[in-house]
């Protein structure tokens, strides 16, 4: 390091106040200056280091095909250091310059980390070699002695601090403690240990490892309650790289190194440095359709770019919705050893004052008052949960928790969300920390459509306890389906268990507003449902509103369509159909009415997710009562074909060939596409000025896979008009 850069490190360093004895110690990347000779006092002028025991060499034992990584469930990882899990013994050898004699000479291994190492904050590790090895304690043992080497069984506290650790050798001499020079060869990273019992993050199932740690490629279920989408996310936790990225998100969000070994303190602060606000974060959010100086969130195939582009840049990379915000957290919990999974949340309720009530407030004509409605509701939400012992927190609320990286409220004066037990918002226990309210509302809220009176009061025409969280999902494990939880977070809809809940909730602050402060008096004797037809992108379809009366009057009702493009967070972008209509509603009888949706009146305003909501509104002339309903609908995209020429070998190459055909009625501009397959290539994106309508764009790809079995090819298409265009292939790489 020169003086200068030596200088401005000292000036960028905090001042050194009252209360500290030293300055925070939180980059894992810093380092102190380690002595190789530290005297007792005056050494005599005859001391000759080499005199004594001296070490030659350590042996790792690091290589992905060796003892080490492939006991920790390691060898995956695309880094030539030691990494090892906590709580479990690792091998090394150390070559001395003599056969070690056990009644003279004396050693030890010293672990070190950061800029400050100290004993009690873990940070300074000093391992003394003993006759056996304590469970989940530090310890050595040799266990092999030939020649003038030592073989040694280390075993990491199950507690220990989780990062790159610096490994020295020291031999006490009588006048002096010689040591190791520095190697960053010997560094070792130690991560968290779902194998191990004693670990916090102890995951007890097999299976469920292999899904929830090692498995480097998800799925994303997206879409809506009505129509389910889902597409595959390259997490790639163990590419070149990611380790030291993730690691340095700590760095980022200046945890200290001493709080590193709980995983509740590292999910807390990785949920607010996944996002850019208030702390300049890894990825900047933008929900409003304009990605300019960046790249569309649809078009991102998986994490590592947006790791490794935040690592090596320290700015925010541009853009991010929340599923993005999900897959890069899910990267970096399953990167540290911590078990995660991607969730999904239909209907996902956004309620701006958690009231566990979302108002949708009705004009005159029966159509949502834009100006007046604050809340909103996500066709779907992504968030993430990691599994961990609580004990911060009573028995029985360990497990998985909810952690969300996506900027939606501030907590505790940051945009960050959870660690909040699965359990605890089941059961309404919302008191306990952090953010269950929150999560509670997302899954819970009912939602009021009210217009106001003339004289100002809010008269309820309808109220929908079943529209918000009716689905929550994730991939199921060993596969690429899907498994419902959404009772891992709600009681069955009407059962006692939930009215219990409920009221826990609300006893433990959750505000909820009772209906009897407000006028509502709906009508009841007559129904109204609506149905949208599936269609393809580009094509007309229809909607079909049915009315049921259910009384022995004749009823007259006037009703409106309104048809709104929106953004897959609810929020409406552009009213593109207006349709009224009157209808004659016989006793005792149903009666349809179907309203043509033409593809001229959407394809100029569409969103990329292609993203309908309609809202039918019809008011009894007879009765003056308003009958309302709301639906989110999607059309469908068209898909890219992804197909493989040549032998499937790793270390051979092969050819990947990427087909799309444009079905719309106009050329598409601007075309990017993407493409990787964690093990069998990187990323790698070509531009396309244009593809004209009705032709098909062929993009082949030739590379050499590194890593044999089942691996998945994932590609995106992105362009002016059309964006959400995936294509996925399985391909089985057999061992050369």
């Amino acid at each position: 390091m020169s003086e200068t850069t030596r200088a401005n490190e000292e000036n960028k360093k905090p001042p050194l106040n009252g209360r500290r004895a030293l300055p925070p110690n939180n980059s894992n990347d810093e380092e102190n200056e380690v002595p190789e000779v530290d005297p007792f006092g005056l050494i005599p002028r005859g001391f000759n280091p080499t005199d004594y025991l001296r070490v030659v060499d350590i042996y790792m034992y690091k290589e992905p095909h060796e003892v080490n990584k492939q006991q920790h469930h390691t060898d995956k990882y695309y880094n030539p250091r030691l990494i090892v899990r906590r709580g479990q013994p690792f091998q090394i050898r150390i070559d001395f310059s003599r056969p070690y004699r056990p009644e003279t000479d004396q050693f030890w291994l010293e672990f070190l980390m950061g800029r400050y190492p100290q004993q009690n904050k873990g940070t300074y590790i000093p391992i003394l070699v003993s006759n056996v090895l304590k469970p989940g304690e530090w310890g050595a043992k040799i266990t092999h002695r030939e020649n003038n080497s030592i073989r040694l069984s280390i075993m990491p506290s199950a507690t220990c601090i989780i990062g790159k650790f610096r490994l020295y050798v020291a031999i006490l001499t009588p006048f002096a403690i010689l040591r190791t020079r520095r190697n960053p060869a010997t560094d070792t990273y130690i991560l968290f240990n779902p194998w191990c019992q004693q670990d916090a993050v102890y995951l007890d199932d097999e299976r469920e490892r292999e899904e929830y740690v090692l498995n480097d490629v998800g799925i994303v279920f997206h879409g809506n309650i009505e129509d389910i989408k889902s597409r595959s996310w390259s997490y790639g936790q163990f590419e070149e790289t990611v380790l030291d990225a993730c690691l340095f998100l700590m760095d980022k969000a200046e945890l200290e190194l001493s709080g590193r070994g709980n995983p509740i303190k590292i999910c807390r602060v990785a949920s607010a440095v996944i996002n850019s606000r208030d702390d300049n974060g890894v990825i900047a959010g933008s929900w409003n359709n304009s990605y300019d100086n960046g790249v569309a969130p649809s078009a991102w195939t998986g994490s590592v770019d947006i790791l490794l582009e935040y690592y090596s840049s320290k700015e925010p990379v541009r853009y991010g919705q929340c599923w993005v915000f999900a897959g890069v957290f899910n990267t970096f919990l399953r990167c540290l050893g911590i078990p995660a999974r991607l969730i999904t949340n239909y209907s996902s309720a956004h309620d701006n004052n958690a009231n566990l009530r979302l108002d949708f407030f009705l004009d005159d004509e029966g159509k949502v008052d834009t100006k007046l409605t604050k809340d909103s509701v996500w066709n779907y939400h992504c968030w993430n949960e990691a599994w961990m012992t609580r004990p911060d927190l009573p028995v029985g609320f360990g497990g998985w928790q909810v952690v969300d990286g996506t900027p939606q409220e501030t907590s505790d004066g940051m945009y960050r969300c959870g660690p909040a037990s699965v359990q605890a918002i089941k059961h309404g226990h919302v008191c306990f920390q952090f953010d269950a309210p929150f999560v509670y509302a997302e899954v819970n809220s009912d939602i009021f459509f009210s217009r106001m009176d003339k004289n100002g009061t809010q008269v309820v025409e309808k109220i929908d306890t079943t529209h918000i969280g009716q689905l929550i999902v994730t991939k199921e494990v060993g596969g690429d389906g899907m498994m419902e939880i959404t009772e891992e977070y709600k009681f069955r809809e009407g059962s006692d268990e939930e009215r219990l809940a409920l009221e826990t909730a609300v006893m433990y602050g959750v505000k909820k507003q009772t209906t009897r402060d407000i006028k509502y008096q709906p009508q009841t004797d007559i129904d109204m449902d609506f149905q949208v037809q599936k269609a393809v992108l580009g094509n007309d379809f229809k909607v079909t509103i049915t009315f049921r009366n259910r009384s022995r009057n004749s009823y007259t009702a006037t009703a409106y369509l309104s048809g709104n493009i929106v953004f897959y967070t609810g929020v409406t972008k552009s009213e593109f159909k207006k349709h009224s209509f009157s209808a004659k509603l016989e006793p005792s009888s149903s009666s349809s009415f179907d309203v043509v949706i033409k593809s001229s009146e959407y394809m100029s305003d569409l969103l990329e997710q292609a993203s309908f909501h309609f809202f039918v509104t019809a008011r009894i002339n007879e009765t003056g009562k308003i009958l309302a309903m709301q639906k989110a609908t999607i059309l469908e995209i068209p898909t890219l074909r992804i197909k493989t020429k040549g032998e499937l070998v790793a270390g051979k190459e092969m050819s990947v060939i990427v087909e799309f055909s444009n079905p719309l009625k106009q050329t598409l501009e601007n075309v990017t596409l993407r493409l990787e397959g964690p093990g069998v290539l990187r990323t790698i994106k070509k531009e396309f000025r244009s593809i004209p309508m009705n032709s098909t764009l062929t993009w082949e790809v030739k590379c050499i896979p590194t890593r044999p079995g089942l691996r998945k090819l994932i590609a995106s298409l992105n362009s002016d008009a059309l964006r959400h265009v995936y294509g996925e292939l399985n391909v089985q790489i057999q061992k050369p």
